[in-house]
This record gives C-alpha cells, structure tokens and sequence, in this order.
C-alpha cells in the first residue's frame, strides 16, 4: 500500500535544461555589451558645459551647452579650426574655455594691422565672420610655439579672452579636456555638430 501525502525525501533531482543556461549566458552578454557600450559613450560624449559669455559668436551663444568628445585626442593632435574646451594653465579651478585652435606647435604667431599671421603669412580668414582684430595682446609680438602647444582665439575676435591674454597664454594640450563636439540648438533644431 502506497502512503499519501506526507514527506517524500526520495524525489529526483532536476536536470537542467542546456536550452535554459543558453539563454540565461545570451542575456548576460547583452547587458555585459549594453554596459560597456554605454560606458564608452558617456566617456565620450559624457561631459557636457555650457558656453559662458559672447566670446564664440556666431558659432556658439551665452548659455549654450555643448558636449565634448573626450576621446577626440588621445589618438590625434588638435587642428587648425578646431574647437576646443580646456582650462587656462590647468586652473581646474576655473569654467571651462571654449575657443577655435589658430596655431599649432612649432608655428609663430603674429597679430599685425588686425590681421593674423602665421609663420609670417597671412592667415586667410572670412571677413564676414570674423572682425578685424582691435587688440593683438601678447601676439603683438612673435609667438613660438612649442611642442605640444596651441594658440587659440574666440570667434568674437574682439570680445573674447584667448591666447593674446597674458592670463590665458598659449595652450598646452595636457590641458585640453576635448573638443566641442556636439552643442544644444533651440527645442526646434534639437543637435548640431560644432564646425
């Protein structure tokens, strides 16, 4: 005669279903890939500032938060018209500067008759876009730069505090933090890419 109920330490083991293990290793993976795809994006494009003051002019406005490509530079160096964000003599202390890279290491930068010359020619430029220069600042003279060192200026050539400060000076690319990358328009336009 069989018992009911009761207690029954007899019972099989479960095998395991290779199918179930399968999917539960699929799973992990995407979120592993997920997590470290999201990772990556917000170290690039993660750190976000916003543009104090009219220095950058018609490129970019007050208030105006761009993000910036953090990775941008480990592989390559700065060019000429790239937009930058970076701290003055690594002052962490300070706002982030944003301003367009003029010159580049080993050229000399001279500002003459409101004009822009580098390795003593003139830098060609849109009249349009960009003023004639009121004050030349330091780069009433020569400056050299040296390796690893960039000349910068504002768009809003005449009211913007870039490499022509004494405060500012030239820039040293351990002090860049990236290049400005992406800014935020009106809610119509939604992104743009910085040029």
């Amino acid at each position: 005669m069989r018992r009911r109920g009761g207690l029954n330490f007899y019972r099989r083991k479960k095998k395991v279903n290779p199918l179930v293990i399968r999917e539960i290793l699929i799973w992990i993976l995407g979120i592993g890939i997920t997590a470290f795809v999201a990772f990556v994006l917000v170290f690039c494009i993660g750190l976000k500032t916003s543009i104090i003051g009219d220095s950058m002019k018609p490129t970019l406005y007050n208030g105006q938060e761009i993000y910036i490509n953090r990775i941008a530079y480990y592989f390559t160096s700065p060019k000429r018209g790239d937009v930058i964000v970076f701290t003055p003599a690594g002052n962490t202390n300070t706002h982030y500067y944003v301003k367009r890279v003029i010159g580049l290491p080993g050229e000399t930068i001279q500002i003459r008759g409101g004009k822009i010359y580098i390795d003593d020619v003139l830098y060609e430029e849109d009249t349009e876009v960009f003023d004639l220069i009121e004050d030349a600042g330091i780069a009433e003279n020569e400056i050299t730069l040296a390796k690893g060192e960039y000349f910068v200026l504002g768009d809003n050539r005449n009211n913007s505090e870039d490499s022509r400060s004494a405060n500012i000076g030239v820039i040293s690319k351990e002090n860049i933090l990236g290049k400005a990358w992406l800014h935020m328009a009106c809610e119509e336009d939604g992104m743009g890419l910085i040029e």
